[in-house]
């Protein structure tokens, strides 16, 4: 345990329920604290960690600076993977070829194959297509020959790509997915503006990472520093969020809200009785909050109960926990106070649903609906304070009145502002821990 951050757990929400009321939400903060420190760039304590950098060496590449960039961007995150960490780099195409070490195994890191590494980088070229199932195929083959794979390490790949992946179906994409869940996690970079945001979004998801879009291809290398010192960071390999529920409740969900909205309902895996678990990934000095939402009998009034019981679990070790409480009243003034952390992340989850439906609807052609969802969006995102989703959205619409979200469509939008909008759609804004109630 002494190897583990200190985990805490806050959990915000009104517990007040009108007579007959049935539904609790609640948001549960966790924060994880080391009590070391960064520390220097060694093993010092931190979970053993395996890297993979998969670079897009596609025809595509050589366009626009792309691969030169690129090249920089692999570079620059080998030079700060710490002494003991087992890596390689993998050049994707229509098949995924090893660029460092040869052959299909991991190296561990220290001066010489870093040195090594870099070499080899610097030799890359772009030809070919784009079969990312594939990559992601041989990234598993390489964790899993890893001696690590069974002791806790910390599986981290970094996944840069220009393109659709064209040279495989949707199918083929799928079956690697489910090969790879649960076995490593993924984070993705798409750079320029003919790579898919559904497409990264989909993997990422499943592999518990992020992505980001990259429009200029400049940005890439402080991308690849700040991908690759997180995953160093990281100190527990394996999180999981277990919530227990009381007999006849029903979790009508969970989301992650902080940093990014993802909802993780569907990868429930029953643990025991009345309980599920959801994976979180791995975890370093960080925080997160998720939006908890049960559904439970109702109870007289006076009665108080458990709605739910969260607990975040490694291997046999429980962490930290805390508990949904619902109480029934008949004061009407506590059962209709909204508590402000819970208003705050529905607004955030409602933006990212608007702008999503808002330029899938511009994209089909129904200016209607997408005049509707983008002015609702841009009510959403003065709302929950998203400074950032705001500048994106006028570049997409003209807001005509912003607190009624009263806005027209432009006509001419850049391409690279679009995917940014949609892209960084999920992520969010924290609140205050001392906004407790809206209104």
């Amino acid at each position: 345990m002494s190897d583990f951050p200190e985990f805490t757990v806050r959990v915000d929400q009104n517990p007040y329920l009108p007579a007959g009321g049935r539904e609790m939400h609640a948001i549960v903060s966790v924060e994880a604290r080391s009590s070391g420190g960064a520390g220097p760039a060694v093993d010092d304590g931190r979970a053993p960690a395996a890297e993979i950098i998969i670079i897009d060496t596609s025809g595509s590449m050589s366009y626009r600076g792309k691969m030169a960039a690129a090249k920089r961007a692999a570079r620059a995150a080998v030079n700060v993977l710490r002494d003991g960490v087992h890596f390689a780099v993998v050049a994707g195409a229509n098949r995924p070829r090893m660029i460092y070490p040869q052959g299909e195994r991991l190296i561990r890191a220290d001066e010489t194959s870093r040195r090594s590494a870099v070499n080899a980088v610097g030799r890359l070229e772009a030809a070919g297509g784009t079969a990312i199932g594939s990559w992601l195929r041989l990234a598993d083959r390489l964790f899993a020959g890893h001696d690590a794979a069974a002791t806790g390490a910390v599986k981290h790949a970094i996944l840069l790509t220009d393109g659709k992946n064209q040279h495989e179906s949707d199918a083929e994409l799928d079956a690697a997915l489910r090969q790879c869940t649960g076995r490593f996690l993924c984070d993705a970079r798409g750079v320029g503006t003919d790579w898919n945001v559904a497409e990264l979004r989909k993997i990422t998801s499943v592999l518990l990472g992020g992505f980001l879009d990259v429009p200029d291809p400049a940005d890439l290398e402080a991308d690849f520093l700040a991908m690759t010192r997180a995953a160093m960071s990281k100190q527990v390999a394996d999180v999981t969020l277990r919530v227990w529920t009381p007999q006849q409740a029903r979790l009508r969900f969970i989301k992650q809200m902080v940093p990014a909205v993802e909802d993780l309902t569907g990868r429930r895996v029953d643990s025991g009785p009345q309980t599920g678990d959801y994976p979180l990934g791995a975890w370093g000095d960080e925080n997160r909050e998720y939006h908890v939402a049960v559904e439970v009998q109702p109870g007289d009034v006076g009665r108080q109960m458990r709605a739910a019981w969260v607990k975040l679990v490694a291997g046999e070790h429980v962490l930290a926990s805390g508990n949904v409480i619902a109480e029934w009243t008949d004061d009407e003034a506590r059962s209709t106070r909204i508590n402000g952390r819970v208003a705050h992340h529905t607004g955030q989850s409602e933006l990212a649903e608007a702008i999503q439906q808002g330029l899938e609807a511009r994209r089909e052609g129904d200016e209607d609906t997408a005049t509707a969802r983008l002015g609702r969006a841009v009510v959403l995102a003065r709302e929950v304070g998203n400074e950032q989703i705001s500048g994106l959205l006028d570049k997409v619409v003209d807001v005509i009145d912003p607190a009624h979200g009263t806005v027209r469509l432009k006509r001419d939008v850049a391409k690279a502002d679009e995917m940014s909008l949609d892209t960084r759609s999920v992520r969010t804004v924290r609140t205050r821990h001392g906004d407790e109630a809206g209104g």
